[in-house]
């Protein structure tokens, strides 16, 4: 099944910053361009950092905190957040803000990959980058849920396009898909159980697809042939053994 790539989402035209530019452009670059975040790129254009309203921040509550003696009772910061912070608060650019290594996608990869992509690193956004790893466009949450903005007769045509017809042969017709709001359903019989489990799975991985109402029927229970009984072969067959 064809997925809408990160590519077909992502925005080209990139507010970004360079190792050395200064506290307060970063900051008029954020508030101008009503952005969260920014890529920091080196002079080949390659992605070095991402620096955010979150690091702007804590350079300001670092800056502002009140030198305290260490207390006997105070467990210390580890060292190395020790003088994390305190390099951060004495930062003047976005190369001392930044933070790194910067999470990055390519844009061939799937807008679900990207998604589990920023879930998994807490992102709100991802630099997107080319085999050189230069900074080719940037991607948000924002982009990502756009695919669940995709009508409901796009989604349709999808479903009967690709899984009914490309991928498990059925005449155009033989099942009945309904979508609503996103939720897809599928009604009618096909041939064997396998067909279905097939046709509800892939209907669920299309992109903007909320959810499958599964009202499909089938004729042959096809997974409960024992092996001395004679195959049942069919275009299911490599999808299952891929799966």
């Amino acid at each position: 099944m064809k997925h809408d790539k990160v590519g077909s989402v992502m925005t080209t035209d990139v507010v970004r910053a360079t190792y050395g530019t200064p506290f307060k452009e970063v900051a008029q670059l954020l508030a101008e361009h009503g952005v969260s975040g920014l890529p920091v790129v080196d002079e080949d254009g390659k992605v070095v950092g991402v620096v955010s309203e979150t690091d702007l921040l804590a350079r300001q509550a670092d800056a502002a905190r009140p030198e305290e003696r260490p207390k006997r009772w105070r467990i210390p910061l580890p060292r190395r957040s020790a003088h994390r912070r305190a390099a951060r608060a004495r930062a003047r650019t976005a190369g001392r803000l930044m933070s790194t290594p910067p999470v990055t996608v390519h844009a061939d990869v799937t807008v679900a990959e990207a998604a589990r992509t920023m879930a998994r690193h807490r992102v709100e956004r991802l630099p997107v980058v080319d085999d050189e790893d230069r900074l080719v466009g940037i991607v948000t949450r924002r982009d990502l849920l756009a695919v669940f903005l995709r009508p409901d007769a796009e989604i349709r045509r999808r479903v009967v396009e690709d899984v009914l017809v490309g991928t498990l042969w059925l005449a155009p017709g033989s099942v009945d898909v309904s979508v609503t709001g996103g939720v897809v359903t599928l009604t009618g019989e096909v041939e064997r159980k396998s067909e279905r489990e097939i046709a509800v799975s892939m209907t669920r991985q299309a992109d903007g697809v909320v959810a499958v109402v599964d009202r499909l029927t089938h004729r042959l229970d096809d997974s409960r042939v024992h092996p001395d009984e004679p195959a049942v072969h069919g275009i299911a067959d490599d999808w299952l053994r891929r799966t």
